[in-house]
């Protein structure tokens, strides 16, 4: 057997094929056999003929599994990240892609480090964003929106339990959406710990948390103008609503000033609004 102390070519017996030929590397025929069984390699990758496999692969390992009781004992450091939960109004888009990206890349990193790593999964319930939504969607649709509703829950019908049924479905037909998408980019969550803002354990920490301030003299309860919508009777934020300007009337009004007896002076004090 001759060793081949330069990096030449080698033509392989029973082969039109050159193979390269390496310092160290004995000359002698090459046999190359294939598996006839196997598809052939596709020129291009395909994530979906992969994905699906290794995030059940992952899933099947808890893999994302946070276990308190690792820090308790002081085995492992803790490092937690709250997903900002996003609203149940519409499927994500790609803000959402980038955003939790960068979560994910920092909860990853952190878990490779030896970190007890928990990233909280959730969904938000958008208060009067998503009753509006779906207000628009039954008149879309030809049906009683949410002033019929309010209309039978005054006539003593169950126009309230009918209409929050109607939120419920919509809010988990999204919650669906998002938790699918965010699961087919990967993100790494605890997906067991899942909650939506309105769950009850998520609403009596809620209750808890504002008494407590309340009850420390953090916050209180004051008389503001608000903005009132007439359609879906209650008080919107400053960020719901949708400033129009329109072409209005100053109205002047006039007090007239009287003196001590009571008798008008000939003076006014003007008031305009």
């Amino acid at each position: 057997m001759h060793t081949i102390s330069s990096t030449r070519t080698l033509r392989n017996q029973g082969s039109d094929a050159f193979l390269p030929v390496c310092a160290g590397f004995s000359r002698e025929r090459t046999t190359m056999t294939t598996d006839a069984t196997m598809p052939p390699m596709s020129k291009a990758y395909n994530p979906a003929d992969h994905e699906s496999r290794i995030w059940q692969k992952w899933v099947d390992a808890s893999a994302f599994s946070a276990d308190p009781q690792r820090v308790l004992d002081g085995n492992a450091p803790a490092y937690s990240v709250l997903i900002p939960p996003p609203n149940v109004t519409a499927a994500l888009h790609l803000g959402h892609a980038l955003n939790n990206s960068i979560q994910d890349i920092l909860v990853r990193a952190h878990r490779m480090k030896g970190y007890e790593t928990l990233w909280m999964p959730g969904t938000d319930h958008a208060g009067i964003a998503t009753q509006t939504m779906v207000d628009k969607r039954l008149k879309k649709q030809g049906k009683d929106g949410i002033a019929e509703y309010k209309k039978k829950e005054l006539n003593g019908e169950n126009g309230r339990e009918e209409f929050i049924k109607l939120v419920q479905d919509f809010k988990d037909e999204y919650e669906a959406t998002i938790t699918d998408q965010l699961q087919k980019m990967g993100s790494s969550c605890d997906w067991a710990r899942q909650r939506f803002t309105m769950d009850d354990i998520c609403a009596r920490a809620v209750r808890e948390a504002f008494f407590q301030l309340f009850k420390d003299g953090l916050i209180y309860r004051g008389k503001r103008l608000v903005n009132w919508d007439p359609v879906s009777q209650t008080a919107l934020a400053d960020d719901e609503v949708e400033m129009e300007e329109v072409d209005g009337f100053f109205w002047y009004m006039k007090y007239p000033v009287v003196d001590e007896t009571g008798n008008e002076t000939g003076e006014f004090v003007t008031v305009a609004t």
